[in-house]
This record gives structure tokens, sequence and C-alpha cells, in this order.
């Protein structure tokens, strides 16, 4: 029989975490709600390229954005973190437990 478990994170937010540009922005955003003028000229990269990264943290529930004017104003989403990370610790803690326990072969 099959336990169905939710993940610990999602296969979006693991697609969003795992390139460096997208991290990177997340760094940037944890410290102040920023516009995409802002991000381009923080990371160097062009306009096209930081809307596309920006659209696949949106995807992931990662990042909300929001128009002010002209301007889109973009913030992290601090409650999906933390789920993220309150999933992986309770795994570290799990694995902690596991070090005593060792099923045996045969």
């Amino acid at each position: 029989m099959l336990i169905e478990r939710s993940p610990l994170v999602d296969h979006g937010v693991a697609r969003a975490l795992a390139d460096p540009t997208r991290r990177r922005i997340l760094e940037l955003l944890a410290g102040e709600q920023l516009c995409t003028c802002h991000l381009v000229e923080e990371l160097g990269a062009t306009q096209t390229n930081v809307s596309n990264h920006l659209r696949v943290l949106r995807e992931a529930g990662l990042v909300v954005s929001e128009q002010a004017g002209r301007y889109a104003y973009h913030r992290l989403v601090p409650d999906r973190l933390e789920r993220m990370s309150a999933g992986l610790a309770a795994l570290a803690s799990r694995s902690r437990l596991a070090l005593a326990v060792r099923r045996p072969c045969g």
C-alpha cells in the first residue's frame, strides 16, 4: 500500500530555487520591496530576463507583484518560505532520529 504524503517542497518551488539568479532576487527582496528596474540594475540583467525570473517566482508562490503607477513592485511571500522551511526542518529532525535505527537485512 502506498501512503501519499505532501511533498517537502513542491516542484514549482524547487524549480524556482534551483536558479542562482532567482535565489539572488529572493535575497534582494528579503530586505525591501523593489521594482523591476531596481532588480535589473542590481542583477545587471536585461528587463526581459528579470521579468522571466519573476514570473517563475510568482508561479511558485514565492513572490507577489503589485502595480504602482507605471512601475511593478515585487515582494516576498514569507508564509510560503516558512512552510518550506518547516518541511525541511521536520525532515532534518527525522534524520537525526534515524541515526539510531538500522533496518536489518535478510
